[in-house]
């Protein structure tokens, strides 16, 4: 079985965030990078499956500039197979259509008979770019994916739903699956692996389409502004706790 796990390099999550001087995205040039944790565990199912099966590949693909080679060499170092760097520079300036489109054009040259990615980015965390690259390679997707057995026919998967229920699906091949977060343990690179990842594969690759103008633009970013609010509530104990309940449940909506 052929695997491509599409995954996205993001700002650590302790990374000291500034905001760009043009107000529409962040400070990069002091920034350290990881792998988006959502596509760390997409990685980890793509190696598991590899495993369970005895046979195949595991590519994986990632979109950005020189630096994200980085990350596609952390992948090949847990154990993928070959990895495929997409030159976008300008990333942030894409939307999920825009990022979809030049995924699949590198993606549909592999034929893979199942695509993998996160369920959603740390940064961005829109949960659109995995259904919109299948609706662009016409395959069947299936979201919030907590275990994937492989079929002799093709794949069963378990989703995951509301208020503790699951649903459990057969699917044909290929297809892609985007994956939830915590369904595995994520593994280490072993001193081996990273070795061995310094040998393997790593392919560079252009857009031959631009993609299309952006649906969607991203017009200012800001830290949250932080506010204090104190409000008195008068009455007799009864109404000031409906008074409590009622704005936990409508404004809060802790309960």
């Amino acid at each position: 079985m052929k695997i491509v796990v599409a995954i996205k390099q993001v700002p650590e999550r302790d990374a000291p965030i500034r905001i760009a001087a043009d107000g529409r995205w962040i400070e990069e040039g002091d920034l350290s990078y990881t792998i988006n944790e959502p596509d760390a565990y997409a990685l980890e199912e793509a190696l598991q499956l590899k495993e369970k099966t005895g046979s195949g590949e595991v590519i994986v693909v990632c979109a950005g500039p020189e630096r994200v080679e980085s990350t596609l060499r952390e992948a090949l170092a847990k154990g993928a197979d070959r990895a495929i760097r997409i030159e976008a520079d300008d990333l942030q300036s894409l939307d999920t259509l825009g990022v979809a489109s030049i995924l699949a054009e590198a993606i549909k040259a592999e034929s893979p008979d199942l695509i993998l990615t996160g369920l959603q980015s740390d940064d961005l965390g829109l949960g659109q770019t995995g259904v919109v690259l299948a609706e662009l390679l016409a395959i069947p997707h299936a979201t919030i994916i907590m275990q994937v057995e492989p079929t002799g026919a093709g794949l069963k998967v378990k989703r995951e739903l509301e208020d503790g229920w699951f649903q459990h699906v057969e699917m044909p091949l290929p297809a892609l699956l985007t994956i939830q977060s915590g369904g595995n343990k994520l593994r280490y690179a072993t001193l081996m692996g990273i070795k061995k990842a310094k040998t393997k594969e790593l392919k560079t690759v252009s857009p031959t389409t631009p993609p299309t103008a952006p649906a969607i633009t991203l017009e200012r970013v800001y830290l949250p502004e932080k506010q204090k609010k104190t409000e008195m509530l008068t009455g007799s104990p009864d109404e000031i706790a409906a008074r409590v309940v009622e704005k936990l449940k409508f404004e809060v909506r802790a309960l």
